[in-house]
Parts: structure tokens; sequence; C-alpha cells
């Protein structure tokens, strides 16, 4: 028999779908509701909002959400998914750490504690009707995670006692140790006399008096499986009985193919040997196997999931398998390489229609991976990636409407808040750019595209560049003719055999094959200053010349410099056009610069380009990239730099013909005439997102048809995501 490799499999999965009668049903995102939307805006102003953990009535029709920032829990009005709604807010007396809801009722765990060593907390019960806390028990202990056994007659609580990571580095143990505590309910209603605390202390050999309990969630047959994070090992409770089964190590495993170094590059070329697993969340597979998301916290980490056996055996465990995926979607935070990579953290199980699965989110991926399990003994199916917003924290599976739930705990330009996904008909809206494998078969890291640039000469094909998100520049090929488009291969700038890094903002292709790049400048830079630079390197890469812009438009220079290049002619007729992003110290208000520049000759000339003026808060409004439509017509990307439906991201076009530009540092300079050509918010909302910012990369191939690429910021501060608009052909 012959397999195919993993790698190839994936890729197979992500590009060609199966024939319609095999083709699983996949998740599209519909809605993302932001947790802010439950506020006040102007009581919230400078404040953050979250969403962690999430969880759904019995129809489906409402969820609730934990929101530590601001201290309270956030109801959402699911009866349209497309269009989810703010249904109301609970403040709570303390930081909600996780929730159920039963009969009409939330079950919030709340950390109340002041000190680490005298951690405490209390049961919150809402009820949703009212929107009013009903009742609350008192907890010895600071809770973290809350689960309900299958009949809802018993609410598990895992007190974690957490650790002060300030203190002697973390080191374990930090008394007083967690447990996990048994409340009986009666119609949601928790009886807090007969609650009952069951010890996890004496287990684990890591720190065995300090236990860490984390995360817990009960099987239908009563058996509540609860990780020991820090510890590195897993216990089963009987929660009827209200007494440990068995326990047993998280244990270790052995990574090959992953990048272990935070040097700006992108290398799956490491092995490390016996690393923890740690597991942070679990989810049950069926009565007699479970799934762990091994995030790490202590020492360890896998980078990874496993499905165990209730008898502590490993049925499989993922090795490097999400690290790849991330590479290849473009998600992968290698500021993360040296620590705990992608780092999963959570985990959910469900049977849609016939089909078991399960999902695994990464906390700095901002992914989620859906598999589908095959059974016991078997490998399970990968069958797709989600867009989350940043940094995924709760997952939830709401079969009885084929839904999926995803809180994202990040709050910044893009909000945290909720993201929804209906299951239905293929194929995946998403990812709309991977990469292929490298020769070694891992696949080719990418990230942080800045400019594109079609083929002159390999129709369908594109040319990126990527940005200073890393320490590496490079070039990559883009397949537009398959879905999701291909990066088939990637080459690395160099200087003099060495690879460069430059902040490379522009890439527009020469009439040889070779290419000039853009690459914008920080004066003010406190590591010191940087000039904006035109770069003319070879078809393979490699430097042929630096060019530095005249003295005089050097010193008037600021951060916002070069952001996309353009070529029009060849040989002796041969000319460069340069975008500069945002005004300078010598341009008029509400004014940036297109320089002309002539290899020739080393001639420069200046035009204005009149930016649109924003409204919005803390905004601006420059160009982010530009590329000819003609001998003497452009298109730009003029954009803002906000998130969300309300932004302004367009294509704008404006032609030189009958306009002498200006010299450098001249007093009069000629003002472009603009037109709209596109505006581009429609085609990013088509991704049900939250709008992105960067809209970086503008490519026109020989057919007119017309491409944009979002920066996703190396996944920096961002959630990864990238849009590769495929908007045909513009007038």
């Amino acid at each position: 028999m012959i397999r195919t490799p993993l790698s190839c499999a994936v890729l197979a999965a992500l590009i060609f779908p199966a024939s319609a009668q095999e083709a699983p049903r996949l998740f599209q995102r519909i809605a993302t509701f932001a947790a802010a939307s439950n506020h006040d805006p102007a009581q919230l102003a400078g404040k953050k909002s979250v969403a962690e953990i999430v969880a759904a009535t019995a129809d489906g029709q409402m969820l609730a959400y934990t929101d530590s920032e601001q201290k309270g829990l956030g109801l959402v009005d699911l009866r349209d998914p497309t269009q989810p709604r703010p249904a109301g807010f609970v403040p709570l007396k303390g930081e909600p750490t996780s929730v159920v809801l039963t009969q009409g009722r939330a079950l919030v765990a709340v950390d109340q504690t002041e000190s680490f060593f005298s951690p405490q907390g209390e049961l919150a019960v809402v009820d949703l009707a009212s929107r009013a806390v009903v009742a609350r028990c008192q907890l010895q202990g600071q809770p973290d995670s809350v689960a309900l056994d299958a009949s809802a007659r018993h609410l598990v609580v895992v007190l974690e006692n957490q650790r002060d990571e300030t203190l002697n580095k973390g080191a374990l143990p930090q008394l007083p140790g967690g447990s996990v505590n048994i409340i009986p309910l009666e119609r949601g209603l928790p009886d807090c006399t007969r609650m009952h605390p069951v010890g996890l202390s004496g287990l684990a050999a890591v720190a065995g008096n300090d236990p860490e309990p984390e995360f817990v969630k009960v099987n239908r047959q009563g058996v509540a499986v609860v990780s020991l994070q820090e510890n590195n090992h897993l216990a089963l409770v009987d929660v009827a009985q209200r007494r440990v089964l068995r326990h047993f190590s998280a244990g270790t495993v052995d990574l090959q193919g992953v990048d272990t170094q935070r040097d700006g590059v992108i290398r799956p070329v490491n092995t490390l040997q016996g690393v923890a697993r740690e597991p942070d969340a679990v989810a049950w597979l069926d009565e007699q196997r479970f799934l762990t998301a091994n995030e790490g916290d202590y020492r360890g980490g896998s980078r990874g999931f496993t499905i165990f056996r209730q008898d502590g055996t490993v049925e499989y465990d993922s090795g490097a398998l999400l690290e790849h995926l991330a590479m290849r979607l473009g998600h992968y935070p290698e500021r993360r390489s040296a620590a705990k990579g992608n780092e999963p953290e959570g985990a959910e199980a469900a049977v849609f229609g016939q089909d078991r699965l399960f999902f695994v989110g990464s906390e700095r991926a901002s992914l989620v991976f859906v598999f589908r399990d095959r059974g016991a003994n078997q490998t399970p199916e990968f069958l797709q990636a989600l867009p989350t917003g940043a940094g995924p924290e709760g997952l939830l599976a709401v079969p009885q409407r084929d839904l999926f739930v995803v809180a994202s705990e990040t709050d910044g330009a893009a909000r945290s808040g909720l993201s929804i996904y209906r299951r239905g008909p293929g194929p995946a809206a998403y990812p709309t750019l991977v990469s292929a494998d490298a020769a070694d078969g891992t696949p080719i890291p990418w990230g942080a595209i800045s400019g594109a640039v079609a083929d002159r000469r390999a129709p369908g094909q594109l040319w990126a560049v990527t940005d200073s998100a890393y320490s590496q520049t490079r070039l990559l090929q883009i397949d537009t003719q398959v879905t999701p488009a291909l990066i088939r291969r990637a080459l690395t700038v160099t200087q003099n055999g060495q690879p460069l890094a430059l902040d490379a903002e522009g890439i527009a292709q020469r009439a040889d094959g070779g290419f000039w790049i853009a690459s914008e400048g920080d004066p003010g830079k406190k590591s010191g200053a940087l000039d904006d630079l035109l770069v003319r390197v070879d078809a393979q890469g490699a430097v042929q010349e630096t060019v530095k812009l005249p003295e005089v438009l050097r010193r008037a220079a600021v951060r916002f410099g070069l952001e996309g290049v353009a070529v029009t002619g060849e040989g002796r007729d041969e000319t460069v056009w340069l975008a500069v992003q945002r005004e300078w110290k010598d341009d008029p208000k509400g004014h940036a610069k297109i320089l002309r520049y002539q290899p020739a000759t080393g001639a420069w000339g200046v035009y204005h380009y009149p930016l649109t003026p924003t409204q919005a808060r803390d905004g601006w409004v420059g160009m982010s990239e530009i590329t000819a439509v003609g001998p003497d017509t452009f298109w730009v990307i003029e954009r803002d730099n906000q998130f969300g439906d309300a932004s302004f991201k367009t294509l704008q076009a404006f032609s030189v013909a009958g306009l002498t530009p200006a010299q450098p540092g001249a007093a009069q300079v000629p003002v472009l005439s603009k037109r709209l050509v596109h505006n581009l918010v429609p085609a990013l909302q088509q991704a049900r997102g939250t709008v992105l910012d960067k809209v970086e990369s503008l490519a026109v191939d020989g057919q007119g048809q017309v491409f944009v690429i979002t920066d996703n910021d190396g996944v920096d501060g961002s959630n990864g995501e990238t849009q590769f608009l495929r908007l045909g052909r513009l007038r």
C-alpha cells in the first residue's frame, strides 16, 4: 500500500476538494460579535472588554460569555446566528473564569482572589430571564473551569489556586494546593450545603502537594477528566461517588521539524526531546477516549494535541502537525518559537450529523483546527482550519444548530469577541492563501506580505515580498490558478551571498525578470536611523544596486515612508514610481508624495497625491501600494489604519499624463487628480470577520485580473489572518 505523506495529505485537503459524494460538510464563518457592543461606548472608552469562555442554552438561541476585564457575564441573542445581537451584561463581584448554562440559569465561577496565598471565589447563579444574580456559593479557593454532568445533577468546579509566576520564577509548589469541588444541583440551583471537595494532592510527580488543576469535562458515564497542567498529570474523577478513579502522567513527546529559535526566521529544522505535554483544555471524544490541548505553562508544552484512553494509553499524538499547519497557513507566531510555538489551549468535541468532530484552538496562531474522529486506534482526519479573533480561548460546539463558536480574549484595535461558524457544504472560505512544501517536506513558511506584482513571464503567477516582521526579506511566488492561491516558491533576498533584512513594502518586476523593492525607512528609530531605499535585485533575489533618496528628500522623511513601487518602460526608458505612505515634513497637510526615478539618468521628480481626510479617533489615511496599469496611469491602495465595517479601504486611480514632476525640494509641486476605482470594504466584509486593517498588496495581471492581499504583521499583535482577494476585472 502506498501511504501519502501527512503534509501532502493536508495540503490536498486544503486545495483539492473531494468529490461531492465524499466531501465533508465544513464550517464557514458567518458572523463576528464584539464583546464591547454589550457596553455603552462612552462608558467603555479606553477600557477593554473581552470574551473568554462561552456557553449556550440547550436550544442554542442564547450565548453567555465571561468578561474578566469588565467583571461580568455578557449575553448574546443568537436567534439569527448571522446577526448576533447584544442581550445584556450582568456585573459580578470579581473576575468570572468559566460558565455553564442549565435550566434557564448561568452558573458562573468568579475569582475574588486578592492574594495568591489566600485564594478565594464564589459560584454566582444568574437568572437569564431577569439578568440578575439570584444565588451565590462561597468557594474555598480560586475557581477556574466548571462543567456539568450529563444529567445536570452535579456541577464540577476546579479550584486551581494558581501560582504566582513572579515568585521564585514561578517554581512549584506554592501552597495552598487546588482541588475539585462537586456541587449537587436541584433544577439548576446549587445546593451549597452539600458541596463536596475531592482532593488531588499526592497524585503527580512534579509537585504532588500543589496539583494546579486547570480544566474539567464530564462524559456521559459521569467520569470527569481533570487536567493538572503544571504537574503534567491527568485525573479521572467519579462525579457521583466523589472520588478519584485513576490518574496518570500526561507524558512527554519528541518533536521533529519545529522552530525553537526566536530569530526572526521561521525554520522548522529543530528537534525537541522529551517535551512534557502539560495539557490545558480537555474534551471527551466518547466514553473511553478524551482529547487534550497541550499548551504547557510550567516547563513543557508539546505544541499539539493528544488522544488518551481512560487507562492512560496514548492513542494518538499530533506531534508537529499543528506547527506545520500554522506555517502553511501563514499563522505561525515566530516570536513564540523559543517558547511554546502555536500554543494549543482550547479543546472541544461533538457529534454533528454522522460525524464526530473535534476542535483544537491555538492561542498564539489564532486558529481553530477541525478534525474528524475516525474511531478508536484510527488517525484522525484533518478537515480545515478556522480563522478566529486574536487569542482564541473558549471553544463551543452547538451541534443542534450546526454551529460552532469561538471566544477570543485579546482585545485591541480589533476588538475581542465571538466568532460564529455554521456547518454546511464546502469548499471552505478560509484559507485564501496557503503554501506548498519546501524541498525537505516541511511547509514553506510565510507571513507579513506587504507588496505584490504580477509575473511578466508566467501567466497566473504573482510575486510578493515580506516586510520587517522577519529578519530576512523573502520573495514569494504565488500561483493564482488554484484555490486557495498557492505559494510554490520562496527566495531569500541576499547581499554578497548573505540574507538581507529590509522593511520591504513594495515590489515591481523589471523587464529582465529581476525586481525593484521599496524599503521603508524610519529616521527616528532609537536603535539607529533607517533610510528609505530603492533596491534592485536579480531574478534570484540577489541585490544588484541600492539607491538612496536625494538628500533633500531624506531630510524631510518621517517614519511613514516608501510603501509601494511600480515600473513602466524598459531599458533606458525604464521609470520607477514610488508611493510614500503619508505626509513628510515638507508636504502640505493631507498630501503625500509620488516619486519618479529614472535609473538611466538618476533623475528624481515629485508629485503630490491628495489623501482622503478621516474623522476616526487616532486615525490616519495613507497609501500602501502603487501599481502601473498603463504607461502613465496608476492605481494605489489608499486606506486608513482602522479595523471594522466603517473603515476606509479603496483602490484609487491617477494619471501623470501632461504633468511635469517638480524637482525634489521645489516649493511648487503638481497635485494629481484621483478617482475611485473600487471600495475594498465589501470584499473584506465577505469574510464575516472583523474588516482587517492592513490592506497592503495590489497586483494586476496581463489578463486584467486584480488581486489584493492583506498584511498579517507576522502574527505579532494580530490574529494572523490573511485575505487574498480576487476582484476580477475592474474598469
